[in-house]
C-alpha cells in the first residue's frame, strides 16, 4: 500500500472515530457562548480557562473538517473570517483533522512557544459547530515552526468522545494508531511544502506546564494594563 493511500485511509478513520456517537453526546460539554447575550460575550476574557474539574474549555474557531479559516479578534473578544488580500481566507488543504480553537484567558509569547496570541488548540472528537465552548482534556502537545518561528499546538480530547479516556499521546498511539501522525502530516503540510517543521510531540506535562504559563501571561498582561 502505497503512503498516500495510507494517509487517507487514516483519514477516514480518524472522520469515523470523530463522529462516533455524536448522536449520544453530553450536551453539557458544549456552551454556544456566541448566542448567550447577542453576541456581547468576550471569548477571551469573560470565559474561565479551566472547568471545576481540571478541563479545559476550548473556543472552537474551525470546526474539524473545515476549511475556512475563522480566529479570534482580541480587540473585540468576537470570532471573525480571516482576511488575505481583501479575500476570506481558505485552507488550501484537506479540512481541519480536530476542531481547532484557542483557550481563553490565556497568552503565549513567541519566547514560549506561541505567537503573542491566546493558545492554540486541537480538540479530537465530534465536530463542534463555531463559537462553541468545547470541555475537553489536555494529552499532549505538537511542537512546530511555521517559517521559522516556534507555534506550538496543544492536543486534547473532546469529553464527549470516545476518545476521552486516552490520557496521553502513548496511549493514543497504542489505542488508536494513525492519528498522531494524521495531525502531524496535516499541520506540516496544510500550507504547502517546508514552510512548517514538526519537532515532535511533548507529553502531557509539557502541555500542562505550557498552559498554566499561558494563564501566568494572561494574568500578568491583564494586571500591567
Amino acid at each position: 500500500m502505497t503512503k498516500g493511500l495510507t494517509f487517507i485511509c487514516c483519514l477516514l478513520l480518524l472522520a469515523s472515530l470523530m463522529r462516533c456517537d455524536s448522536g449520544k453526546s453530553d450536551k453539557t460539554s458544549t456552551t454556544n457562548a456566541q448566542n448567550q447575550s447577542a453576541d456581547t460575550i468576550n471569548l477571551l476574557t469573560d470565559i474561565k480557562p479551566l472547568s471545576e474539574n481540571g478541563d479545559v474549555n476550548a473556543v472552537i474557531e474551525i470546526p474539524a473538517g473545515t476549511t475556512d479559516k475563522w480566529e479570534l479578534d482580541k480587540s473585540t473578544g468576537q470570532l471573525q473570517w480571516e482576511m488575505v488580500d481583501n479575500a476570506p481566507r481558505i485552507v488550501n488543504y484537506l479540512g481541519y483533522p480536530g476542531n481547532y480553537g484557542m483557550i481563553p484567558m490565556t497568552l503565549l509569547s513567541k519566547e514560549n512557544g506561541g505567537d503573542g496570541d491566546p493558545l492554540d488548540i486541537l480538540v479530537l472528537g465530534p465536530p463542534i459547530d463555531r463559537g462553541l465552548i468545547q470541555k475537553c482534556k489536555i494529552i499532549g502537545v505538537l511542537y512546530l515552526k511555521d517559517r521559522g518561528e516556534q507555534d506550538d499546538k496543544l492536543i486534547a480530547v473532546s469529553n464527549d468522545s470516545p476518545l476521552y479516556n486516552v490520557d496521553s499521546i502513548d496511549e493514543l498511539n497504542n489505542d488508536f494508531k494513525g492519528i498522531s501522525e494524521i495531525i502531524e502530516t496535516w499541520f506540516t503540510n496544510y500550507k504547502g511544502p517546508e514552510n512548517i517543521e514538526s519537532m515532535g510531540f511533548g507529553n502531557k506535562q509539557a502541555a500542562t506546564d505550557i498552559l498554566m504559563q499561558a494563564i501566568q501571561s494572561y494574568q500578568q498582561s491583564v494586571l500591567s494594563k
